[in-house]
C-alpha cells in the first residue's frame, strides 16, 4: 500500500511516519508540507520521499492507494473529504471530528464510495495497554469491577487551544477509545474538567471522566498536561483481585529519544522489567511481563483492510462511538450532572 502523509508535525514526524516506515507492506509515498521549516524536516528525515505543498498536487501526481491526515482538528474534515473524493483510501488523526455528529458525515462519505475509513486510535496498541488487555482476558480478576486510568504529562506547550482543541479532546480522545476497546460500549458519563484561560479562548487543561459501561464494569479516566506531572497508571479491579501497572510512554518516549522501530523491531516497545505491572490475588502476587508495544501494527492492519475492503484497525463507528462519550463529557462538564448516551 503506497500511502502519503497529509503534515508533518508532531504527529506525522514522530507519531506516523516511523511506523509507517516499519509496517510490512506499506510505502510513504509522499508528504504534504508547506511552511520552509517543515519542509526543511522532510528532507532530512525523508530525502527520497516526494513533497508537496497540497494534497491536490499529490493527489494529481498520482501513484498512491491511501492519505494519512494529521493536520491540525480544524483542517482535517475538508481534506478527509477530498481524499475521499478522489477515491483515496484514509487514516485520519484523532479526533477525527469535532463531534460525534460530523463524525457521522465524513463515515457517510466513505461508505458511499466505498473507501475504507480509518481513525488513528494508535494508543491501543500502546504496551501497558495490551498487557492489561492480556490480564483481562485471562480471567484471574474474575468478574470485573472498575479499571482507573491516569495519564499525566508535564507537555503545557502541546495545550491544544481553542474551540476545537482542549485536553478532552485531545487525551481524552485515546483514554476513552481504549476503555471503549476494553469494556465495550458506554451508557453514561459523569464528566468535571479544569479550564485555563488562552488567547484563543477557554480551554480544558484536565478533566475526571466516569463511565459507566453496559458491561456493567466502570472506567475512571483522568489526564492533565498543566500540572508538572508525568504519571502513566492502570489499576483494574475484580472480585477475586487487582492488577496495577505504573509504567511509561515507551513508544513515544523512544522516538523522541531518535530511536525508531524499524532499527531494531524486535526489540522495540517493551516496557522496562522494572516497570512491570503487578498482578494480586489470595493465591499470588505476580509481576507480569511487558507486552509488546507495536503502532506499526495500526498501518500493517490498515493495509490489509485496503487489500481486502475489509474494516479499519479503529472503524469510523468505533471513533464515532468515542466522540459520542467525549461530546456528552463536555455537556456533563458543563452543565454539572450525569449524561446518559
Amino acid at each position: 500500500m503506497r500511502i502519503g502523509l497529509v503534515g508533518y508535525g508532531t504527529g506525522g514526524r514522530h507519531f506516523h511516519a516511523p511506523f509507517i516506515a516499519a509496517a510490512r507492506g506499506v510505502e510513504l509515498a509522499g508528504v504534504v508540507a508547506r511552511a520552509p521549516e517543515t519542509i526543511a524536516g522532510v528532507r532530512t528525515d525523508l530525502p527520497d520521499v516526494p513533497i508537496y505543498l497540497s494534497l491536490s498536487a499529490m493527489i494529481k501526481a498520482g501513484g498512491i492507494d491511501a492519505v494519512t491526515v494529521t493536520t491540525p482538528p480544524q483542517t482535517r474534515r475538508e481534506l478527509v473529504l477530498e481524499a475521499i473524493d478522489a477515491g483515496l483510501h484514509v487514516v485520519a488523526d484523532k479526533p477525527f471530528a469535532p463531534s460525534a455528529e460530523a463524525g457521522r458525515e465524513l463515515d457517510l462519505a466513505a461508505k458511499r464510495r466505498g473507501i475504507v475509513l480509518g481513525v488513528f486510535h494508535n494508543r491501543r496498541l500502546d504496551a501497558d495497554v495490551l498487557t492489561l488487555r492480556k490480564v483481562l482476558l485471562s480471567g484471574r480478576l474474575g468478574r470485573l469491577w472498575r479499571i482507573h486510568s491516569r495519564m499525566d504529562l508535564d507537555d503545557p506547550h502541546t495545550l491544544e487551544a481553542g474551540p476545537t482543541g482542549g485536553l478532552l479532546r485531545d487525551l481524552g480522545s485515546h483514554l476513552v477509545d481504549q476503555m471503549l476497546w476494553l469494556l465495550g460500549p458506554a451508557q453514561s458519563v459523569t464528566a468535571h474538567w479544569d479550564l485555563v484561560e488562552r488567547a484563543e479562548g477557554q480551554t480544558d487543561a484536565s478533566f475526571v471522566l466516569a463511565i459507566a459501561h453496559a458491561s456493567g464494569v466502570h472506567s475512571h479516566l483522568s489526564a492533565s498536561k498543566l500540572n508538572r506531572l508525568a504519571v502513566r497508571e492502570f489499576r483494574a479491579y475484580g472480585a477475586e483481585g487487582s492488577y496495577v501497572s505504573s509504567g511509561t510512554d515507551v513508544q513515544a518516549q523512544a522516538i523522541f529519544a531518535g530511536k525508531r522501530p524499524a532499527d531494531d523491531l524486535e526489540a522495540w516497545g517493551y516496557e522496562a522489567p522494572d516497570l512491570w505491572g503487578t498482578l494480586r490475588t489470595a493465591e499470588v502476587s505476580e509481576r507480569i511481563p511487558s507486552e509488546q508495544g507495536r503502532y506499526h501494527d495500526y498501518y500493517e492492519a490498515f493495509a490489509r483492510a485496503v487489500a481486502t475492503n475489509g474494516p479499519a484497525p479503529v472503524t469510523a463507528e468505533e471513533a464515532i462511538a468515542a466522540l459520542a462519550v467525549l461530546d456528552a463529557a463536555r455537556q456533563s462538564a458543563a452543565e454539572g450532572r450525569t449524561v446518559h448516551i
